[in-house]
């Protein structure tokens, strides 16, 4: 129990919160009058270990109390007996609401106060009528906070359906399609509605990248000095009038043509062109940037970064980390401009106040981007009390917020042709500048920039060539998605919302279904890409990006009440449910997760196959269940050992030390003869000396 001030509790009101941490930042700023509980996130939800969903009474869900929460809601039970008032203050966002509406129901709290009670006929026996309010903030201040117990409202029951629809949504997929796997591929599998789609990106990329063939072009630089004997490099443009392109030189015999044809050329500085440009500093954090900048500068998860702003947000120092919009309050912004006047100078300060629109159209422009709730508060003051990757994402925060209000950076940008004369052709070849000449929100926000210094140049001025350097490349195929990346591929796509982007990362992970390699770039392993073949064939509607996309923007229709949530159900099941019983009576094991091979059963002589196991491929007798004999592939995918010479096992001295992966995909080094050998170490045995895993 967190209360205000004093232990009498005759006249108190109850406020509860989602966590203990949000609860004692809450009470900081409250009188006597209150009390301050947490119910530890979600005390309702649909059962465990049943569907949970009358398909045949219009979907209605059937709630449990969480075996987890029934001390708890016992507890908070109560303390609402005593108080005279129950006030909810969960977080404004649909999942927010929805636990403030089930916490109602736990409680068996009435309806809103000035509203008519239900009649005693209507209630449980012997329950207790108790008046509740709901109340919102963006932001866990004193001002924030007192504010909002002046303006209580009602549950925002259009919220709540969207929730559960997107809840009920993911259940029937899960729970209609996961025994569908099992039965047909592997058991422990599990398909999850959104989840899918992410490993759908992922298995695709994979195979983009294999299937890439590389292009060879080639380019040619000069390395030029000026009269004043300063060097600096300019590459091949223009042959005559034809501009090149990326694959206008195709080879070295192409490249090393115009490198001889150049033996001899007078070189001279054709034109000098100079222009002032200016960049505009970015916007303030959403829940997807943030996720995706906090991977970028510090090899943040999303999962983590989300922990780590909570925790920030809960202790009252950002806003609320769920959002996907770009708006700042007034407030805010006038005290950005106070900052930066007092720390940078009114050059810093920008003429008027910046708007930035977000383009998604699902966006709640209500709501406020990720910003500090107090600017005058900068980093350092702050280093003490926070734990360094707190501090980490709190400065980031502070410093894309501050940047979002200042002056733009000015740069000069320098373009010079330069004239290769021969008689036979001229070569016209590029030299760039670009040199920051007032820094503005670079100032507080850095960014990696490259300036390139010029020499001071004249037009006609004659040059020296030093080098002339043909050079051989190859295109590349599409990187591998790491979490950042495939959360904005998910944006992009109008897939997710911003409280589903770290439980899809951390889902596909869990399931086996993608896994992280050392540089933690996403790889889909064996199974992954063999259950999104299998969905992608056989259940288009479930993997569907453009279909996914518009189940999104149903579920935003329902919280904006344009459409109710139970026709949005059903216009998705009844299909699903007529192809998924089509399907379970088409397809066998054999024709979906098996595959033949010309090897035989060294115990009872039958053909061997390749099954698929939850964790990878493996050799199987045919003769199954009557013959049993199982083995290893001895090629294995990302997801199982490599093999590489890095000497003998330091236990046995007999086996061969190789490269593994645990289940959750991280890495280690162990003995070939494992399980008789159960030697591993978690230190490359190439970088470190090895130690041996206490497990």
């Amino acid at each position: 129990m967190v209360a205000g001030n004093s232990s009498n509790l005759t006249e108190m009101k109850l406020i509860i919160v989602e966590s203990p941490t949000k609860a004692k930042t809450i009470s900081k700023f409250l009188s006597k009058d209150f009390v301050v509980e947490s119910s530890y996130g979600h005390v309702r939800d649909l059962p465990e270990k049943s569907l949970g969903v009358d398909i045949e009474h219009d979907f209605e869900p059937k709630y449990v109390i969480l075996p987890k929460a029934k001390k708890r809601v016992a507890e908070l039970k109560s303390e609402a007996k005593k108080a005279t008032g129950v006030i909810l203050a969960t977080d404004e966002d649909r999942e927010g609401e929805a636990i403030a509406w089930h916490l109602v129901q736990a409680l068996g709290l009435n309806e809103l106060k000035n509203k008519k009670s239900p009649p005693a006929g209507n209630r449980p026996k012997g329950e207790k009528i108790k008046i509740f309010e709901r109340i919102v903030f963006h932001e866990i201040t004193e001002n924030a906070i007192k504010e909002a117990l002046k303006n209580p409202r009602d549950i925002n029951m259009k919220l709540v359906d969207a929730q559960q629809a997107r809840r009920i949504l993911d259940r029937l997929v899960g729970y209609k399609l996961s025994p569908f796997l099992w039965k047909k591929v592997a058991k422990g599998l599990s398909a999850g509605r959104v989840q899918s789609v992410a490993v759908r990106l992922v298995a695709e990329r994979e195979k983009e990248i294999l299937s890439f063939k590389p292009e060879e072009y080639w380019t040619i630089t000069a390395r030029l000095k000026s009269r004043d004997k300063n060097e600096f490099d300019a590459q091949l443009a223009k042959i005559e009038e034809k501009k090149l392109e990326k694959f206008s030189i195709k080879n070295e015999e192409a490249a090393d043509e115009i490198v001889s044809d150049l033996n001899g050329a007078a070189w001279q500085v054709l034109k000098i062109e100079k222009k002032e440009t200016r960049r505009q500093p970015l916007p303030p954090f959403t829940t997807s940037t943030l996720q995706q900048t906090a991977w970028a500068w510090f090899g943040f998860g999303a999962k983590q970064t989300m922990l780590l702003a909570q925790q920030l947000y809960e202790t009252g120092l950002i806003t609320y980390m769920r959002t996907d919009s770009f708006n700042l309050s007034k407030e805010s912004i006038a005290a950005a401009f106070e900052k930066i006047k007092k720390d940078f100078g009114g050059d810093y300060l920008t003429a008027a106040p910046r708007i930035y629109k977000t383009k998604s159209k699902t966006a709640q422009e209500a709501h406020e981007a990720i910003r500090p709730t107090a600017p005058d508060k900068d980093p350092e003051m702050l280093r003490a009390k926070l734990m360094p990757q707190q501090y980490k994402l709190y400065d980031l925060i502070w410093r894309r917020f501050i940047a979002s209000q200042m002056s733009n950076a000015i740069f000069e940008a320098t373009g010079v042709d330069i004239l290769a004369k021969k008689t036979s052709n001229n070569y016209i070849f590029r030299a760039k500048g670009n040199v920051i000449r007032f820094d503005g929100f670079l100032k507080v926000y850095h960014q990696k920039l490259t300036e390139v210094s010029l020499p001071a140049l004249t037009e006609k001025e004659d040059l020296g060539l030093k080098e002339l350097t043909p050079a051989q490349h190859f295109t590349e195929p599409p990187p591998h998605y790491n979490e950042a990346s495939l959360i904005k591929a998910l944006e992009e796509h109008g897939i997710g919302r911003p409280s589903t982007y770290a439980p899809i990362m951390a889902t596909i992970q869990t399931r086996r279904y993608v896994i992280k390699d050392d540089q933690k770039r996403l790889r889909p392993t064996d199974i992954g890409i063999l259950v999104s073949d299998i969905l992608v064939k056989h259940f288009p509607e479930v993997v569907d990006i453009k279909f996914t996309a518009r189940m999104e923007e149903d579920l935003d229709k329902i919280a904006g009440g344009e459409k109710e949530w139970r026709p949005v159900i059903k216009e998705f099941w009844e299909p699903f449910k007529k192809n998924l019983d089509k399907k379970s009576l088409e397809l066998s094991k054999e024709k979906i997760a098996v595959e033949k091979t010309e090897l035989k059963c060294p115990k009872c002589g039958k053909d061997l196959v390749i099954r698929m196991s939850r964790y990878g491929k493996f050799y199987a007798c045919s003769g199954f269940p009557n013959c049993r004999h199982t083995a290893p592939l001895e090629k294995s995918s990302a997801e199982t050992e490599e093999k590489e010479d890095l000497g003998h096992c330091h236990k046995c001295e007999t086996g061969q030390i190789v490269k593994r992966r645990t289940k959750k995909g991280r890495t280690f080094w162990g003995c070939s003869n494992w399980p008789k050998c159960d030697y591993a170490t978690w230190e490359n045995p190439k970088k470190n000396e090895l130690k041996e895993i206490d497990e």
